[in-house]
């Protein structure tokens, strides 16, 4: 899935509560693509790297650095999103002094755990496959890729109908006052 497309799904899901909550579950929805490809697009962009050659498919992953793949396979780990997780939550709970505990658990973060789960079905073998179970497995799905029309036209439409129904719906709940 696009990386915008993580955002929002996590944004809907997990952040109606408040702006904030919004944004940090946007955050958290774009951060494993973001983490992975970020300092690489940077590194494009400053000149250090070549950019990858495009055509209709893909680039060839053997064109893209290895610290690229080794930090997408981190980041796409619902393993390593389990374990930060609850570390997060022990730690609030039964490690953090009063003054630096927070108020409750941060779900937000889960969109990062939604992230790998919406990229376990649309990601294909030709390129980054979600390897969901490392370190301990290399198991992938051979998904359908997600800019597929099959995907990616579903995914902005359900998208759409669920900003709207959510503004229209928040905009009602606020009338009533």
């Amino acid at each position: 899935m696009d990386i915008i497309s993580h955002g929002l799904w996590g944004g809907i899901t997990l952040g109606r509560e408040n702006k904030k909550s919004f944004w940090t579950s946007f955050i958290f929805g774009i951060a494993p693509d973001f983490l992975a490809f970020a300092p690489f697009f940077a590194s494009v962009f400053l000149g250090f790297a070549e950019f990858p050659k495009f055509s209709t498919e893909p680039p060839i992953p053997d064109g893209i650095p290895a610290y690229v793949h080794n930090v997408y396979s981190f980041t796409h780990s619902l393993i390593i999103f389990a374990v930060v997780f609850g570390l997060i939550v022990f730690a609030n709970k039964f490690l953090s002094p009063p003054s630096l505990k927070l108020r409750r658990t941060p779900w937000e973060m889960s969109a990062w755990g939604l992230h790998i789960l919406f990229d376990i079905p649309t990601h294909s073998n030709a390129f980054f496959p979600t390897p969901f179970l490392w370190p301990y497995s290399s198991a992938h799905i051979d998904g359908i890729p997600w800019a597929h029309p099959a995907i990616f036209i579903p995914n902005i439409a359900i998208l759409i109908i669920l900003y709207l129904y959510f503004f229209a719906y928040k905009k009602r709940e606020t009338n009533h006052f």
